[in-house]
This record gives structure tokens, C-alpha cells and sequence, in this order.
């Protein structure tokens, strides 16, 4: 974790305070449920939710001495609560707790990470509707293909964040379980009924079957999808960094003013916040690999995957939150310019329609071999002068285009509005009717 990218609030899940109050929680709801059981004394549950007090500093010293934190928290606990803190932890493992624990925190940074995304999905519906009919070039390959509108480019990212709220969602679900079984998950020392207890109170669902710890199979998942997430949106932020180049320049992030782009070169205006997006969306990306690597552990458990998890369980969420943020910020003050797009779909002398024309003459007769034939040696022409040539001139003067369309069916193929016809409906199936 990085203060420069990371956000308070979703900080704060991951710190020791908060860990440790979420243990307690824990610890004091199964000794609840063990007292409704009749396991321990009712009065021992009470003294332990009036009197239970942590102190993260005496944790940590008596952590160096008996090196498990577990163990640390539950004696600095006793030493508040006194002698009715014997009944914690009754029949329960350190997994328990520390495998709950994760879950809980886990799904509070994701209700973090979807106000998040609908905050996104919001600032690209606002700015897709600004645009819905901003005529743009579409590229393949990098090379001008045929015109599309800015507004569609938007509605693509919407509807990619949407997928990757349900896939948030989903992994939310998959993640939140409780495991309060025991060693080995036998449930041999404390009664199924706590787990159910715990779980209720913590807003989890029960484990069906843990070993000793909850299945890492819901952590991968989890973890690849923060990844997932993470690749939406460098593709978002790359396609802002290529608009933004000065060949283009059809769009820019906002440069705010005493913003300083070079400190060598004063007219410099870098797309800072899309790079920083792409080297983040790689952070992310990687804590997945690790994830996947803690599936297969020893038996009913083993302990390496734990490291991983105190690392990427903090930097892949906080990260993400930062991105997500960081990305709505960008779109919601994206710079657009249409008077440049249009420049740009004017520049190469009309090619963008030679797809139109290629389709008219198979209709009027041509074969379709022949028709691409006759259409590109006339595009080649317009390539090659740099769009200084115009196509529909060419075609207009070659007699095998000529003796097949005339000169106002030709115009009629170089309509751009005829691109747009079906934008309306793309619209309704991506935000609604």
C-alpha cells in the first residue's frame, strides 16, 4: 500500500484497528452462541462484550514474544477482561478467525469497489449521451476503418463496467463465508451452530465444508476478477492516451491551470492519469497470479498463503479503488474535441465509405472479386496521395464504376449519416429504453 494511491476509506479496512476489532467481533459472537449452548457461562459472554479491549501496541509486544498473532490478541484481550476470558476461543483455531476475518473485510472493500464502479458507470452514461452522435472515425488495427460516434465508444465501456459489476457481485457472494469448524474443520470441539451464529452477525453465509481453512478456490476467483476489473480499465485509459496524441488529439484529459506537463518542455500536456492507470491495472493483474497459487495447500492447511494474502489482500483492493476513482475523474472531465474528429474523418480523401461502395457494385452486378478490385485500385491512389485525392472523384471518372452507379448513387455512399442509423438501438440494448 502506497499513501500517494490509496483513499481513506477503504485504508481503514485493512488497518490493524480495524482487523482486530473485526476479531473481537468474532471471538465475542462464538462465545454468545457457546453460552446459548450452554457450553460456557452466560456471564462469561457478558464480561466479554463490557470489559474486551485490544491495545494494538501490546498485541504487537506480545506477538515478539510468542510469535502468533493470534495468540498475542486473545492475551492482551484477557488481560482486560480477566478471569471470564478463559471461555474464548473454545474449541475454535486461529484459521477461524483469521480466515472470517479476511472474508468480512474483504466484503466491505467490495461494497467500496461497486459504489465505485456505479459512480463510473454513471460519469460514462453522462458523457456517452453528450456524444451519442459525435461522428468519429472507428479504427482497425490503428488505421482508420469506418465512422462510428464517440457515444458508442462510451457505450462500450459502460457496458463492459456493468459486466464486470456482476462479476464483482459474484465474487462478493463467493467470498463472504464463515468458517468457525475447528481444527481440521471437524467441527469436533465446537458446535456447527456458533459458525451459523458468527456468520449471521458478521452478514457472511456458512461454509459448506472447510478444512482448516475457508477453500482459497473463493480467493482466486475473487482476485482474478479484481483483475478483470483492472484490465477494463486500462483499455478505457489507453484508448484516452491514444485520442490524446498530438497526431489525433481528439480527446484529452483535463490540464488544469499551474499544471506543469515537462519540466524541460513548457507546451508539453501528458496524459499523466491514463499512464498511471495502465502501470496500476498491472498491479492489480498481478496479485491474481498468487491468488491462484494459494488453491493447492497441504492437506486440511498450511500456512503459505498467508504472506500472500497480508500483502495482496490490501495493495489489490486499495489499488483498484484508486483506479476507479481516479478513471471516473478522467471521464468526467474528459476534454472532447468533434470539430477534430471531424477533421480527422475528412483527412484521407473519403475512404472511410470505399466499404460502400465495394457493396453497390455487387448489387448492381459486379462479382464481388471484381467490385474490391475496382474500388481499391482507386483507394490506393487516395492512400498514397495522403487523402489530397479525393475517392469519389476517382470513381466517379472510372467507366467501370461508372457504366454500374451514377454519379448520385455514388454521392449517396459517401452520406456518413448513413453510419449512424442504428445508434439509437445499440443505445437502448447497452443503458435501457
Amino acid at each position: 500500500m502506497i499513501p500517494r494511491y490509496s483513499r481513506p476509506e477503504m485504508v481503514a479496512i485493512w488497518e490493524p484497528e480495524s482487523k482486530f476489532q473485526i476479531w473481537f467481533e468474532i471471538e465475542a459472537h462464538a462465545t454468545d452462541a457457546l453460552a446459548e449452548l450452554g457450553v460456557v457461562p452466560k456471564e462469561a459472554a457478558a464480561a466479554i462484550w463490557a470489559k474486551g479491549k485490544f491495545d494494538v501496541a501490546r498485541i504487537d509486544e506480545i506477538e515478539r514474544e510468542v510469535k502468533h498473532d493470534v495468540i498475542a490478541f486473545l492475551t492482551n484481550v484477557a488481560e482486560n477482561v480477566g478471569d471470564e476470558a478463559r471461555f474464548m476461543h473454545q474449541g475454535m483455531t486461529s484459521s477461524d478467525v483469521l480466515d472470517t476475518c479476511l472474508a468480512v473485510q474483504l466484503a466491505r472493500a467490495s461494497d467500496i469497489l461497486l459504489a465505485d464502479i456505479d459512480d463510473l458507470l454513471a460519469a460514462i452514461k453522462k458523457r456517452a449521451y453528450e456524444h451519442k452522435f459525435t461522428p468519429t472515425i472507428g479504427r482497425s488495427h490503428g488505421i482508420h476503418g469506418e465512422p462510428v460516434t464517440f457515444g458508442l465508444k462510451l457505450a462500450q465501456a459502460y457496458a463492459e463496467f456493468e459486466r464486470n459489476r456482476e462479476r464483482l457481485v459474484a465474487a462478493r457472494k463467493e467470498i463472504a463465508t464463515c468458517a468457525i469448524s475447528g481444527a481440521v474443520g471437524t467441527f469436533a470441539n465446537i458446535d456447527p451452530k456458533v459458525e451459523e451464529h458468527v456468520a449471521e452477525k458478521l452478514g457472511l453465509t456458512v461454509e459448506p465444508i472447510s478444512t482448516q481453512v475457508i477453500p482459497r478456490d473463493r480467493h482466486a476467483q475473487f482476485f482474478a476478477t479484481l483483475g478483470v476489473i483492472a484490465s477494463s480499465v486500462e483499455r478505457l485509459a489507453v484508448e484516452v492516451r491514444h485520442l490524446q496524441r498530438t497526431e489525433v488529439l481528439e480527446a484529452e484529459e483535463y490540464f488544469s491551470p499551474g499544471q506543469k506537463g515537462s519540466s524541460a518542455m513548457p507546451h508539453k500536456r501528458n496524459p499523466i492519469l491514463t499512464e498511471n492507470l495502465t502501470g496500476l491495472a498491472r498491479m492489480v493483474r498481478s496479485y491474481a497470479l498468487p491468488a491462484m497459487e494459494n488453491v493447492a495447500l497441504w492437506h486440511e492447511r498450511d500456512i503459505s498463503h498467508s504472506s500472500v494474502e497480508r500483502m495482496i489482500g490490501p495493495d489489490a483492493t486499495i489499488t483498484l479503488d484508486f483506479s476507479l476513482v481516479r478513471l471516473t475523474g478522467v471521464i468526467d472531465k474528459l476534454l472532447i474535441y468533434p470539430e477534430r474528429m471531424q477533421k480527422n474523418l475528412d483527412r484521407m480523401g473519403g475512404l472511410v465509405h470505399s466499404q460502400r461502395v465495394l457493396l453497390a457494385l455487387t448489387q448492381a452486378g459486379i462479382s464481388r472479386e471484381d467490385s474490391y478490385r475496382i474500388v481499391q485500385r482507386n483507394a490506393m491512389k487516395v492512400w498514397e496521395s495522403d487523402g489530397a485525392i479525393a475517392l469519389l472523384d476517382l470513381l466517379k471518372a472510372d467507366p467501370d464504376v461508372s457504366a454500374k452507379l451514377s454519379d448520385a448513387e455514388l454521392e449517396e455512399r459517401f452520406n456518413l449519416d448513413y453510419h449512424f442509423k442504428h445508434v439509437d438501438t445499440i443505445f437502448d440494448r447497452v443503458f435501457g429504453k
